[in-house]
């Protein structure tokens, strides 16, 4: 243990009796508060030595997670504490894998860096430094490893007082094994239409035939607005947002979804408890329609590409399906948000898929990860089947929230995600009856 370590334990201690011996003479007034301003915030760090090892895990309050960097020098890991704070406290909880030489830094903008704390042949173990600083950001920069490996943080704690002001949703406590954290909503076919009111909007016929579920009205004229007036197909009368994707032919015979097809609101990200609702209006486009194989079979949002029968895994629609199957496209969107744009130029930007389990600091806001699974009702010789953007590996599709409730949102949400269900549309896990439902048989808060 370092010496200022000792010294900081003989204080503790002495300050321990002090209070002790006051209270039976006075009133002891609280001391000012020291919160804990880093857990659950948006992180990034120089490199890291795997996906699960990434920055976010030093700031999850769980030690038995790491961030690990690359094998050399210098690396660095940071924290946005979401707006500005006074910064009292940093406790560094280090791995085998620890920081001989390093400074603890704070910055306003994450650019411009200010010295906290200097350390020169650190032991590793736990640091404890009292530091008096600004900064929005805050940051280990280490200069010399204590090993051959990288450095590693179980954990990286910023105490003071200010930053987001607002705190991260709190890990649940319940007992049940959590295998999921998600919610469907389940959503028939309104329409096909040569239209798209995200890329081509007040533009009718500009685009290449879509599919819609959801949403009654939706068209090239479609707004926040407008959805939030309409109607909707999905089983949750609250769900007026519109969803659609590039139409399925076999042929040219138009082969349409039959019944609901099913949009899942999973977790993106590894601490599921931290999912927030989306905020009302945002939108976005996933994936491309000039995407070639490569790179749908390697897009972040894959997960089983096209299915048929037992056929799983093909980047592309099978050129045969067993008679009596369908064929069924999975796909995943981007999960964090970047907290201030509803949409981008390119309709996706202001969107991003986590890195590791957890958001990028440029997209620190979770949001529920969508994942389309729908069905088209087309089996035997597909060696003709396209979409109306082209080849299977062109698969893409939009969304528009207009939720016309955000309190039926964020209940299934926080019950159903959150929570570590796997629920239906109005948040009843079947498989964990003993948890309850979110919303009443009419889809309404209890």
């Amino acid at each position: 243990m370092s010496v200022l370590r000792r010294k900081t334990a003989l204080a503790s201690a002495a300050a321990i009796v002090s209070v002790v011996a006051a209270t039976s003479l006075a009133v002891v007034l609280p001391a000012a508060a020291d919160t804990v301003l880093s857990l659950g915030r948006a992180a990034s760090a120089s490199s890291s030595e795997g996906g699960a090892y990434a920055a976010g895990a030093a700031f999850d309050g769980d030690l038995t997670t790491r961030w690990s960097s690359a094998w050399a020098d210098p690396q660095w890991i940071q924290v946005d504490l979401g707006a500005p704070a006074t910064i009292s406290k940093v406790v560094l909880s280090w791995e085998a894998a620890y920081a001989r030489d390093y400074k603890v830094q704070s910055s306003p903008d994450g650019n411009s860096w200010t010295d906290l704390k200097t350390v020169t042949g650190g032991d590793g173990g736990t640091d404890t430094w009292s530091v008096s600083g600004t900064g929005r950001y805050v940051r280990m920069y280490g200069t010399t490893r204590a090993t051959g490996y990288g450095y590693s943080l179980l954990e990286f704690e910023v105490h003071g007082t200010g930053g987001a002001g607002t705190t991260p949703r709190p890990k649940p406590t319940f007992t049940d094994e959590v295998t999921h954290h998600e919610f469907q909503a389940n959503c028939s076919l309104t329409a096909n239409r040569p239209d798209d009111p995200i890329v081509y909007p007040g533009l009718p016929g500009a685009s290449h035939m879509h599919t819609f579920v959801g949403n009654t009205t939706t068209n090239a004229h479609s707004t926040s607005s407008s959805l939030l007036g309409g109607n909707t197909s999905c089983t949750n009368h609250h769900d007026k947002s519109a969803y659609w994707f590039p139409s399925f032919y076999k042929g040219n015979q138009l082969i349409e979804p039959v019944g609901n097809q099913v949009i899942y609101y999973k977790s993106g990200i590894l601490e599921y408890w931290r999912v927030q609702p989306f905020p009302q209006g945002l939108r976005f486009v996933v994936g491309s329609p000039t995407s070639t194989q490569e790179e749908f079979r390697t897009h972040p949002g894959a997960v089983e590409g096209f299915e048929c029968g037992d056929l799983s895994k093909s980047w592309d629609i099978p050129q045969y399906c067993v008679p009596g199957s369908q064929v069924n496209v999975r796909f995943q969107a981007p999960s964090c948000w970047n907290g201030v744009n509803l949409d981008s130029a390119d309709h996706k930007s202001h969107m991003a898929y986590p890195v590791g389990g957890y958001c990028p600091s440029s997209h620190p806001v979770a949001v529920p990860m969508l994942e389309f699974k729908i069905a088209f009702p087309a089996s035997g010789d597909l060696s003709q089947a396209r979409l109306a953007s082209g080849r299977g590996y062109t698969w893409h599709y939009d969304f528009f929230n207009a939720w016309d409730d955000p309190r039926i949102l964020d209940a299934l949400v926080t019950h159903c995600i959150n929570g570590g269900l796997q629920c239906n549309p109005r948040g009843y896990d079947l498989y964990k009856p003993h948890r309850g439902a979110a919303l009443t048989e009419d889809f309404e808060l209890p």
